[in-house]
């Protein structure tokens, strides 16, 4: 008896700490009984998450989750991260006021293949501790078996979800096949049998859709944590790409480091908790406390060094310092070769080729004074610059994209 009391207050500071950071851990005690479960049986959990490739890239928002889940792999268990390539194709409502637009099979199998290699940043390959599933593998169900899907869940039970409710009060359109992606979710945890799922709060009536179902299937209904969505680097709004300030897991580390020097102070607490697992340094001039810009400093740094190296933090650091701080230009710069087209450069597309944004977005940075060439900002409506004075010069976009300039 005093073994097993042993094991199962084990069992409670173990599901404490896994749950550590998250606004829900449901229901009460779950996790704890779980994880006896568990150890009784020497098995792994199987821990789920599930993501849609609805974009090619993942950002620290994603990272949160994923960071989590790496607790779980720690913990000597293993993670079912699961490739919604299915899903997608119907597309999650969560948090959408109206229709979201369907991807072309093409788009989400780059998107997954893509979301894959991104998340391995994070997670460990082991595959021991690791198994990636495409719910494509199961989903594409015969008549029959999606009909005995459909006869575990009420429309009534659907229309509580927060975000369907406010549009079927307000009139707007539901299609059928957003009321049916909850159940897929729900289905992918009968299909690899989920003792744990992660997501984020957005997630929450799916999550506990997904014990439903698993009980309709005669299954031990998992256990969920949710977990606090970040904001962005503009410190107000959800972290996304569509709004433009997201910072990815896959950014160069000059980028990350100085896009997170960008986040607002008020902001920083909730990245140091949710990314890097501790409190915010106290912050003023007393013994033991840090200026904002020291803290942030830290925080750009640990995040560079956990998704780059320690060495790629340090030399981000430094040219910050040197563009930014010391207001200078990096020491190592990217060359930008062009050919003279009647003797001028157009600079919207020279711009949009080697950072990767439209020419509309270009012309605008330059008619917004956001483009300098040399000591001189470039003046908005010239687009078009003489070979001579661009050659050999420095094009400076924005706060910190760089290219040397030079003509062939």
């Amino acid at each position: 008896m005093p073994n097993d009391d042993a094991a199962a207050a084990e069992d409670a500071r173990l599901a404490e700490e896994l749950a550590a950071g998250a606004v829900d851990s449901l229901p009460a005690g779950a996790l704890a009984h779980k994880l006896g479960v568990a150890r009784r049986e020497r098995r792994q959990l199987r821990v789920k998450l599930g993501i849609d490739p609805t974009a090619p890239d993942i950002h620290l928002g994603h990272a949160v989750v994923l960071a989590k889940l790496r607790q779980f792999q720690d913990a000597g268990h293993r993670v079912v991260l699961i490739v919604g390539d299915y899903t997608a194709r119907v597309g999650d409502p969560s948090g959408r006021s109206t229709l979201r637009p369907m991807l072309s099979a093409a788009e989400i199998d780059a998107n997954a293949a893509t979301f894959q290699a991104q998340a391995l940043k994070i997670l460990d390959p082991d595959p021991q501790r690791l198994e990636v599933r495409h719910n494509g593998e199961w989903l594409e169900m015969a008549t029959a078996e999606l009909l005995q899907l459909l006869r575990t869940t009420t429309v009534a039970q659907l229309l509580e979800r927060d975000d369907f409710a406010k549009r079927f009060a307000g009139g707007e359109p539901i299609s059928v096949l957003e009321l049916l992606y909850p159940l897929l979710q729900g289905y992918d945890s009968v299909a690899i049998h989920a003792d744990v799922e992660l997501g984020g709060t957005d997630q929450k009536f799916n999550l506990l859709l997904g014990r439903d179902i698993q009980r309709a299937y005669g299954q031990a209904e998992q256990a969920i944590i949710t977990m606090p969505i970040l904001v962005g680097v503009d410190g107000s709004l959800k972290m996304s790409k569509s709004l433009g300030n997201q910072i990815g897991v896959t950014d160069e580390p000059q980028e990350m480091y100085g896009k997170t020097m960008a986040i607002p102070d008020e902001a920083m607490p909730q990245f140091y908790r949710l990314l890097l697992g501790r409190e915010q340094p106290a912050l003023g001039a007393g013994p033991g406390e840090r200026s904002p810009r020291d803290a942030k400093r830290e925080l750009a740094r640990e995040l560079v060094a956990w998704l780059h190296s320690p060495a790629d933090a340090q030399a981000a650091e430094r040219h910050f310092d040197r563009v930014f701080v010391q207001r200078g230009v990096p020491e190592e710069i990217e060359e930008a070769r062009f050919r003279c087209a009647e003797g001028s450069v157009h600079l919207p597309a020279l711009i949009a080729h080697e950072f990767g944004i439209s020419r509309s977005e270009a012309r605008r940075v330059i008619d917004q004074g956001g483009v300098t060439l040399g000591e001189h900002t470039v003046a908005a409506g010239a687009h078009d610059v003489p070979c001579a004075q661009a050659d050999g010069q420095i094009l400076k976009v924005g706060r910190r994209r760089f290219r040397r300039l030079r003509a062939e």
